[in-house]
């Protein structure tokens, strides 16, 4: 049986999907909520739609062929229309925390292509404030150690993500450091200072970048947020 929080994810994704017209070029997500929106996808497809795809991660491009979506290239595009992804955290103005699922560096560099970016989540992943969720910080394997005495010196406790007991690698070959800040103030602001540290390759601080992001409750409803532009 669906747990609740499983519910609020597919029907988020389900509504996302309504934004998909014909002849779009599309990025997809990477998590347990885009899985909803690439299965939905596939339906989609095998009823007649025709578009094509990329993305944010090895996972979801398996997954997406398997369902008969088109995959194209990142080489062959030149722009984004719509992007469906999750997040790890919402906040109040739409400032994301992702990475948890270990792809945050190719899903910003999809989301930065994008023309318009939605967001799914269930709504126990919209906050007041981001930083309770650890955010993650992607790093070169060469010198992480010295990386990661740098990123301390932002007053904040890292842990080098492990994967059945070896150093998680992401599909781009880097190691993953989950800061732990309780709280962040000023997300642009640590975003800056994150990414100004060399050896760092991006963090999970996706800052203005969302246009809309739908949540789903467990009751069949659904609570669509705007970005104030």
């Amino acid at each position: 049986m669906e747990n609740v929080s499983g519910n609020g994810k597919k029907l988020a994704a389900e509504k996302a999907l309504e934004y998909v017209k014909e002849g779009m070029t599309l990025g997809l997500g990477t998590g347990s909520t885009a899985y909803w929106a690439i299965l939905g996808l596939g339906e989609l497809v095998k009823k007649g739609l025709q578009v094509q795809a990329v993305a944010t991660s090895l996972q979801s491009d398996s997954l997406a062929r398997e369902v008969g979506i088109r995959m194209v290239p990142f080489s062959d595009i030149g722009h984004i229309d719509l992007t469906i992804d999750g997040a790890d955290e919402v906040d109040e103005g739409l400032n994301l925390i992702k990475g948890g699922g270990g792809a945050l560096l190719r899903e910003k560099i999809v989301a930065v292509a994008s023309r318009f970016y939605i967001i799914i989540v269930d709504q126990s992943k919209l906050v007041s404030k981001l930083g309770k969720f650890p955010l993650p910080v992607e790093v070169a394997p060469f010198g992480w150690e010295m990386t990661r005495r740098q990123l301390e010196k932002l007053g904040v406790s890292t842990k080098l993500r492990m994967a059945d007991g070896k150093t998680f690698l992401t599909d781009n070959g880097h190691y993953i450091l989950d800061c732990s800040f309780g709280s962040i103030a000023d997300p642009a602001l640590l975003d800056q200072q994150i990414n100004g540290i060399t050896g760092v390759m991006d963090n999970g601080l996706f800052v203005g970048m969302a246009d809309l992001v739908i949540a789903g409750a467990p009751d069949g409803s659904a609570k669509t947020i705007e970005r104030k532009k």
